[in-house]
């Protein structure tokens, strides 16, 4: 009897909510019918635009990235494909139509567009870049003592490789000019410090170097995304056999945090001091001639000040009797989602900068030879690092591959190379050898504007 009862009244609150569901719907209707039609019935507000793009960025990228063909899967560099295609598709002239009109972008200077290059990308790279601060931090001093030639002259093999092609493509298409090419080199090497240190540089063809870095950067993300899935299948290499030697090739500490204070359990607060730590650190300049600050000047910024500060929390560990730990699900949750967020900004940015740019620019040609030389100045690099790494210096080859993200300054190709390898470890070769590769690409950009 009670039974009966209780199904009774559940009945009875089902139909109530059908009728008020269908009451309000119906009222929605008359009062859309007597207004400007079914736009009237949603309001779909910049915010509201904004975080409806992420979400569908993040759920069709990671269906995109899952997608496995022989054992090579785009990973979450699909999140990074698929906001390049829906930032094209919202430049679209579909404004006037109801309801997908609030989604139309008229440039790079939309609100919305703005939001995800600005606060959503840069919360993105400094959950990113901390994450494996800390990930690297406890060994990566020791390690950088006992590699530190290697890692510095592969940092500067690679860059100083995609100089000379962007050298040569300048000297063959000079109409173009080194602006075009710098930015190029920039994306090529997905590299936003250079593109900003060409911008500082150039004095006339701005647009050029937007041009160049539109063009270049999605092969930068994918190419190297692709190389380092690729070379352990073309050697048919043991992943167990090459993480042990990644490991034996390191210098492990282990620490017992069970005598510090930590103020919560996930590692929030030492995280936000070394981000605080980190923004300090990356926006302080350094003038590069005698000019002063009136000059060029280079600083870490964002991604190396906060790469630096996080290391150096991580490796210490705590700060008297105060932990400086950050449990390992935080970090792999904020490098995963901190990655996704990155390339979900970058990418939605450049699709509708794409299409922008190749307006003005007024031709095929010069994307077509981007393209190319971009191509190039991504695969080129990457392979002279691997023969000199793999079988000049015989680092084992996750050691290699690490180090070759590194000197891209690949930040996506990271994330793809921890899953590939199944461990961890590869960051601390990632984090020595990008400092060094960051400056040299600041510092080519600039050179290759000025001096050609």
């Amino acid at each position: 009897m009670e039974n009966e009862k209780k199904k009774s009244l559940k009945w009875l609150w089902i139909a109530i909510a059908i009728v008020a569901v269908v009451g309000v719907g119906v009222w929605c209707a008359i009062s859309a019918m007597n207004a400007n039609g079914v736009s009237s019935t949603f309001k779909f507000s910049s915010t509201f635009v904004m975080f409806t793009l992420v979400f569908v960025i993040l759920a069709l990228g990671y269906l995109l990235g899952g997608i496995n063909i022989k054992g090579v899967s785009l990973g979450t560099a699909g999140v990074f494909l698929v906001a390049i295609l829906l930032g094209w598709l919202c430049t679209l002239d579909f404004k006037d139509v109801p309801l997908l009109g609030s989604f139309y972008m008229s440039g790079t200077d939309a609100a919305v567009v703005k939001n995800l290059k600005g606060p959503i990308q840069n919360i993105g790279l400094i959950m990113f870049v901390g994450a494996v601060g800390f990930i690297a931090g406890p060994n990566f001093f020791k390690n950088l003592a006992k590699n530190f030639k290697t890692y510095i002259l592969l940092g500067a093999v690679i860059i100083l490789s995609g100089t000379l092609v962007a050298v040569l493509c300048t000297l063959l298409t000079p109409e173009y000019g080194p602006e075009y090419w710098a930015g190029i080199l920039s994306g090529a090497l997905t590299s936003t410090p250079g593109f900003s240190a060409a911008q500082d540089a150039a004095t006339e063809n701005l647009a050029r170097i937007t041009l160049g870095h539109a063009i270049a950067y999605p092969f930068g993300v994918v190419g190297v995304v692709l190389f380092v899935q690729l070379m352990p299948k073309f050697l048919k290499s043991d992943m167990n056999k090459e993480r042990e030697l990644l490991r034996l090739g390191g210098v492990e500490e282990k620490r017992d945090y069970s005598k510090y204070f930590a103020c919560e359990d996930f590692g929030f607060m030492p995280f936000a001091l070394a981000i605080i730590a980190g923004l300090l650190l990356g926006s302080i300049n350094i003038p590069l001639t005698g000019a002063g600050y009136s000059g060029p000047c280079f600083s870490l910024g964002t991604t190396g000040g906060v790469l630096i500060m996080c290391l150096v929390f991580g490796h210490f560990g705590h700060f008297g009797k105060l932990s400086l730990e950050v449990k390992e699900g935080t970090l792999k949750v904020m490098r995963e989602l901190g990655l996704a967020l990155f390339l979900l900004g970058a990418g939605f940015e450049g699709g509708v900068a794409l299409v922008q740019e190749i307006a003005n620019a007024g031709g095929a040609a010069i994307v077509i030879w981007g393209f190319v030389g971009g191509a190039v100045m991504t695969v080129f690099p990457m392979l002279v690092g691997f023969v000199l790494g793999k079988y000049v210096l015989k680092l084992p080859l996750l050691n290699s591959l690490g180090s070759i993200t590194g000197g891209m300054t690949s930040t996506p190709a990271l994330g793809t190379l921890i899953s590939t390898a199944g461990t961890d470890d590869v960051a601390a070769a990632y984090a020595s050898t990008y400092p060094i590769a960051l400056i040299l690409v600041v510092l080519a950009s600039q050179l290759l504007i000025t001096l050609m």
